[in-house]
C-alpha cells in the first residue's frame, strides 16, 4: 500500500494570531484617540514583510492606509548614515576621519566622522536664524548660511550634544564624494533596491497635511509645508508605513544589495555614553538606542511641524514596528511604538531556527573547541558557521564574546571586553596547540597552565 506523506507546515506562520492584532488595533486606536491626532498609521513587521497595518482618523475624507505619506523628520538621518557607511565600505573615507580631509568647512572640521554621526561632534543643535524647520531653505545655497556665530557647543568628543546641522555636513560629504546630490545616491542605493518608491523629498498624493492641534480645544492649525534646503539630509523626508517596513526589514535582516551585514551591526553599538539613570537610551552611528522593559531596541523617532513619527526594531524578537501621525506634538509616539513591539514580542514570541549541524568542519579548527582557563576562571569555546567562535564563562564570572574569523587566521572579537581585540592560537614548536592569546590574555588548557607561557610565571610548588 503506498502512504503518501503529508505537506510540510510551517512551524510559525507570518501572520499575526486574532488576539495580537486586536492588540495592536487597541494600541494605535488609543494612542489616536489620546493623542488627539488627526490621523494616524501603524505597521508591524516580521519574517521580512509587513504582517500588519492600521490607520485610525482621516486624511482628505479618508481612512489612511500603510501607502499614505507622511513626513518622516529625523528617521532621515538613519538613511543618510547608511549611506555614509556605504561610502567606508568602498574605502572612500574611514570613521576616525577628521571631516576637514574631506568636506572644506570650518565648521566641525575637527571632529571624526564617526562624531558626527553619534551626534558627539559638539556641533550646536540647531542652525543660526529663524526656526530651520518651519523657514524654506531652498535659497540657502551653502554650508556657511546654516551655522551661526557659535557653530560648536562643546569640544568634539566630550559629551552627545544633539546636532540637525551635523547632518546637514554629512549629506554635504555624500555629495562631495558621490559627486551628485545626497538624495540621487540615497534613491539609487538604498531606496530603489529596497522597493522603497513612496519615500521622497516632497509630498506625493495619497499624503497627510501637517496640523498642529490646540492644548485646550479641539480645534486644528495648518503647519507651512517647508523645502528645509541644505538642512534637508536631518529630517526632509517624506515616506509611507508600508516603505517604512521595508527599512524596518533591512535594519532588522539586512540586504547585502545595500549594506553589508557587520556594518548593520556596527551601527546598533552604542557610540554615546548611556543617557538616564536606568539606561533608557543612548546612540549609534544613526541609530537610537532604546531599552524599554528589557527590550533592546534600535532606530529612529523624527518630527517636523505636524508629524511626528518612530520606527523601532528588536533584533533579538525579529520584530519592528512604524508609528506616523500629522501633529506637531502631543503624545509619545516613541513609546506607544515599542509597545506595539513589545505587543508582539510577548504574544508570539520568536520561534527559533531549526538547529543543524555545520556542512564539513576542518579538524584544526574542532581540536581548538572545549573548555580552557584564564587563570583559575573556565571558559568554554564553541565552533559556530563560517569558521567563527564563541567564547562563555563556565559558571560565575568571566567575559563572553563572539570572534569573527580572518583570512589570517585570526579571529577578532566582536562584542564585550574583547570587541575588536584579536584572538591568536600560538602553537609550540611541534606544531600543537600550545595556548590562546587574546590581547595578552593568556588561556591554557588547565587552570594556570605550563608556567613558561604564563605571564609571572607559576609558582613551581603546584597547586596545595
Amino acid at each position: 500500500m503506498n502512504v503518501s506523506s503529508a505537506p510540510a507546515v510551517p512551524e510559525e506562520s507570518a501572520e499575526l494570531l486574532p488576539a495580537t492584532r486586536r492588540a495592536l488595533l487597541h494600541r494605535v486606536a488609543v494612542a489616536q484617540a489620546k493623542g488627539r491626532a488627526p490621523s494616524l498609521v501603524g505597521a508591524v513587521v516580521r519574517d521580512g514583510r509587513t504582517v500588519w497595518s492600521a490607520g485610525r482618523g482621516s486624511v482628505a475624507g479618508a481612512v489612511p492606509g500603510a501607502d499614505t505619506q507622511y513626513r518622516i523628520g529625523s528617521i532621515t538621518k538613519t538613511f543618510v548614515a547608511v549611506l555614509v557607511l556605504r561610502l567606508r565600505d568602498e574605502g572612500l573615507l574611514g570613521l576616525d576621519d577628521r571631516l576637514g580631509s574631506h568636506l572644506d568647512t570650518p565648521e566641525a572640521g575637527e571632529a571624526t566622522i564617526a562624531q558626527l554621526l553619534a551626534h558627539t561632534s559638539g556641533l550646536a543643535a540647531e542652525t543660526r536664524g529663524p526656526w530651520w524647520e518651519r523657514t524654506d531653505g531652498g535659497l540657502r545655497p551653502g554650508l556657511g548660511d546654516v551655522f551661526g556665530e557659535r557653530p560648536q557647543a562643546h569640544a568634539p568628543g566630550r559629551a552627545h550634544h544633539y546636532s540637525n546641522p551635523g547632518y546637514a555636513l554629512l549629506g554635504a560629504l555624500v555629495e562631495q564624494l558621490r559627486g551628485e546630490s545626497w538624495y540621487t545616491v540615497l534613491r539609487r542605493e538604498v531606496l530603489e533596491p529596497l522597493g522603497m518608491h513612496r519615500t521622497t523629498l516632497a509630498p506625493e498624493a495619497p499624503h497627510a497635511e501637517g496640523w498642529a492641534v490646540h492644548p485646550w480645544a479641539d480645534v486644528l492649525l495648518p503647519e507651512p509645508l517647508t523645502d528645509t534646503g541644505r538642512m534637508a539630509p536631518a529630517g526632509q523626508l517624506w515616506s509611507t508605513a508600508a516603505d517604512l517596513g521595508r527599512f524596518a526589514a533591512f535594519l532588522l535582516d539586512g540586504d547585502e544589495r545595500v549594506l553589508r551585514k557587520s556594518s548593520l551591526e556596527e551601527m546598533r553599538v552604542p557610540e554615546t555614553a548611556p543617557q538616564g539613570p536606568d539606561w533608557a537610551g543612548g546612540y549609534g552611528l544613526g541609530l537610537q538606542l532604546a531599552r524599554r522593559d528589557g527590550r533592546f531596541l534600535s532606530g529612529h523617532t523624527g518630527s517636523m511641524p505636524g508629524f511626528i513619527a518612530t520606527l523601532w526594531v528588536s533584533s533579538v524578537d525579529g520584530v519592528g514596528a512604524v508609528l506616523l501621525a500629522n501633529l506637531t506634538s502631543g503624545f509619545e509616539v516613541a513609546a506607544a511604538c515599542a509597545e506595539m513591539v513589545a505587543t508582539v514580542a510577548e504574544h508570539e514570541p520568536r520561534i527559533p531556527e531549526p538547529w543543524r549541524p555545520l556542512d564539513a568542519v576542518d579538524p584544526a579548527l574542532l581540536e581548538l573547541t572545549g573548555p580552557w582557563y584564564w587563570g583559575a576562571t573556565g571558559f568554554a569555546l564553541r565552533l559556530r558557521a563560517e569558521r567563527g567562535l564563541d567564547l562563555s564563562p563556565l559558571g560565575n564570572g568571566g567575559r563572553a564574546a563572539r570572534f569573527r574569523a580572518e583570512e589570517d587566521g585570526t579571529w577578532t572579537g566582536l562584542d564585550g571586553y574583547y570587541a575588536g581585540e584579536t584572538l591568536r592560537v600560538v602553537r609550540g614548536a611541534d606544531g600543537a596547540v600550545s595556548h590562546l592569546d587574546i590581547g595578552t590574555f593568556v588561556l591554557t588548557r588547565e587552570p594556570y597552565g605550563p608556567g613558561d607561557v604564563v605571564p609571572g610565571g607559576v609558582d613551581a610548588g603546584g597547586w596545595r
